[in-house]
């Protein structure tokens, strides 16, 4: 049996669109014996609308994301499962940005005023383990060229910080595999094989089963994550180990096969 010891891909409450708190997820990840957890919420538009100008942001106020910025009284070992702190950023258009990145934070979330400005996207990720980068709407992809999906794909990761690209396989976004591929094993980045793809977009299943074969065949790490927004998901990958499996997908290209390769990856990629 593959074996999977980690689930990276994880949310919480802070989501807003999730349902357990984060001890609740990290005693689901105990009881499945998984070795690390990783907490990967939502940055993005999906969590607060717009507020115009403030004297805080422009567009976002930081006050809405202090969740990711307590993370140092996170224990780094909780019911014995490794826990590590990330986000899932929003994808915003085609140079390939994340979300926050055009948002200036002038103001600490106290209301006092910075020493240096700085983005939301810069001071929520500061404090991120890794991040996962993801497309949720594909509005401001449409008449795009191929190569320009590429390249928006290609750009989020060479952030320093995105380490997994996420559920590409069902994120409607056409790009050229190979070429992006490549990017991913030069740089020693993730591609994910998300298992909510294979419960909530079966539609989508085949593309993700193409690119897993693919990053097989070019020798591209894989992580997985069960994109868990309830704890009884957490750690449950019938879909994604059935699938590898199937495929004889090697076990030396899963990242999450243990925490150790798990943390080596974040190491080498990220430095």
């Amino acid at each position: 049996m593959l074996h999977i010891s980690c689930d990276v891909h994880t949310h919480t409450l802070f989501s807003r669109h999730a349902y357990s708190t984060i001890e609740e997820n990290v005693r689901a990840a105990a009881e499945l014996r998984l070795e690390l957890l990783g907490s990967t919420d939502h940055f993005s538009s999906m969590l607060y609308p717009e507020v115009g100008k403030t004297e805080r942001a422009q567009g976002y106020d930081p006050r809405d994301f202090q969740f990711f910025m307590n993370y140092g009284c996170w224990p780094k070992v909780w019911h014995g499962v490794r826990l590590l702190h990330a986000c899932e950023a929003d994808i915003v258009d085609l140079k390939g940005n994340l979300f926050g990145h055009d948002v200036v934070m002038t103001h600490e979330i106290n209301g006092n005023p910075l020493r240096r400005e700085c983005t939301l996207k810069d001071r929520i990720l500061r404090d991120c383990d890794y991040v996962i980068a993801s497309v949720h709407r594909d509005d401001f992809t449409m008449g795009a060229t191929l190569a320009q999906t590429t390249q928006m794909y290609v750009s989020a990761l060479e952030d320093p910080k995105v380490l997994i690209l996420g559920h590409i396989g069902r994120a409607g976004v056409a790009f050229d595999m190979d070429e992006l591929l490549a990017v991913a094993k030069e740089k020693g980045k993730l591609i994910e094989i998300n298992e909510a793809t294979f419960k909530s977009h079966p539609d989508a299943t085949v593309a993700c089963r193409r690119i897993a074969e693919r990053c097989a065949e070019l020798g591209v790490m894989i992580s997985t994550g069960t994109d868990a927004h309830i704890s009884h998901e957490v750690g449950h990958f019938e879909g994604v180990r059935g699938m590898l499996e199937e495929i004889r997908f090697p076990q030396a290209l899963v990242a999450t096969r243990d925490a150790d390769s798990f943390l080596a990856a974040i190491r080498g990629a990220l430095g």
